[in-house]
């Protein structure tokens, strides 16, 4: 099946075929359909996957021409945002549309100039959306299609409360489509709450990048993690290096380390201004730098491809974390590397880890490393672990009564 059998319009196919896109992937060719029927959707399926094109293709072909604020798009982060706003620009290039990206950090100059146009398509954060409703510069009683994506990381992020308020502002006739890497309880009681009868589009979370991406796990003295991390650098190889940690602070203070080594390296964290986090994902993906210091504001959604290398510098302290993190190498049938370096503290969040993955983490050693402790007794041997995955999380949320159309 290719994308004109799916039934998109002619603006649409000659934009795909612009951008050099043959064949839709198992996520479009599930999604699109429903979506084009007017059907709510839950879509499930990995960063990399086309994700965004499943729901910016249908949704454009719906909207098709200019009509007043008629789609929403919600995302957890800026850069996110920024992301799908550019998406909806390349699939929509020769459609007679407007748009407005509205993200907090900045000045709301442009915002409230896009907004004095009169856009049909709006992509934003919940929070800097809410400001603008607040002080009346848009309203949302003309959306037909109200979008959310990456929505396990927004309920996890604290969101939980702007969405509703946002939803609520909506009429109650949308089309309602969420899109998530995965789907925990909390994503399925929104659902129940926010969409009616949807159909459901779902691309297994494997670790895909399984088959692309090797793991290693480097139990290490939390004093010598980043003497590790140092040792490390040496003897891989690698183009292009996302180091992932669990707070800005680390992030800052072993940027600031490895600057002082010699290595160049940009950081992206929430903390920075919007400039300086577009600037260093600039520099990163164009190749200017190959080192990229990031909180897990870098492992959900962004598009950053050729990375050959990620290294959790702190193991992530939720399991699906890992898999997003991960899956920043490995892309496009690409071989890449996946290291953690683990101290003997963060060993029962592995432990998850390793359940949700079905497969134990290889544990290496660097033999010329200077360790203070013995090897072993820094982690046991690789577990048995069972194939059955845990991947209940997240507090109980209540959404009051459920939408009726």
């Amino acid at each position: 099946m290719n994308f004109k059998e799916l039934g998109l319009c002619p603006p649409l196919l000659k934009a795909i075929e612009e951008m050099g896109y043959e064949d839709p992937t198992p996520i479009q060719k599930m999604s699109i359909p429903p979506i084009l029927e007017g059907r709510d959707l839950v879509g499930s399926a990995q960063t990399g996957t086309g994700k965004t094109a499943a729901f910016a293709l249908p949704s454009l072909h719906r909207l098709e021409k200019h009509g007043g604020c008629r789609l929403l798009a919600l995302a957890p982060t800026r850069e996110l945002a920024i992301q799908i706003e550019e998406n909806f620009k390349k699939y929509g290039k020769f459609l007679d549309l407007r748009m407005a990206l509205l993200y907090g950090g900045v000045k709301y100059g442009k915002q409230l100039e896009q907004l004095g146009n009169e856009p049909d398509i709006i992509v934003a954060t919940p929070g800097r959306l809410l400001d603008h409703l607040s002080q009346g510069n848009l309203n949302l009683k003309k959306i037909e299609i109200l979008i959310l994506d990456e929505v396990d990381r927004m309920l996890d992020m604290g969101f939980v409360e702007d969405v509703t308020k946002i939803i609520q502002k909506t009429p109650k006739s949308r089309q309602t489509l969420f899109f998530s890497a995965t789907i925990p309880d909390s994503v399925r009681r929104l659902s129940k709450w926010a969409l009616d009868n949807p159909a459901e589009a779902k691309i297994d979370i494997k670790i895909s990048a399984a088959d692309t991406v090797s793991h290693a796990l480097y139990p290490v003295p939390a004093i010598q993690k980043f003497d590790l991390l140092i040792a490390l650098l040496k003897i891989i190889k690698f183009e292009n290096l996302i180091i992932f940690f669990q707070t800005r602070r680390g992030t800052d203070k072993i940027s600031r380390w490895l600057t002082e080594h010699g290595e160049t390296v940009r950081v992206l964290h929430s903390d920075l201004k919007q400039r300086d986090r577009s600037k260093a994902l600039e520099e990163f993906k164009g190749g200017e730098v190959k080192i990229l210091c990031a909180t897990d504001v870098a492992s959900r959604g962004l598009d950053i491809s050729n990375v050959t290398h990620v290294i959790n510098y702190d193991v992530p302290q939720h399991s699906e974390d890992y898999v997003h993190r991960i899956g920043r190498t490995g892309r496009a049938r690409t071989e890449g590397e996946a290291f953690t370096l683990c101290k003997p503290e963060e060993l029962s969040m592995v432990d998850s880890i390793e359940k949700l993955l079905g497969n134990p983490l290889p544990r290496k050693f660097i033999d010329e490393f200077n360790y203070r402790d013995k090897p072993s007794s820094l982690a046991p041997a690789s577990p048995q672990v069972s194939k059955k995955r845990n991947r209940g999380f997240g507090k109980q949320v209540s959404f009051g009564s459920r939408r009726k159309r």
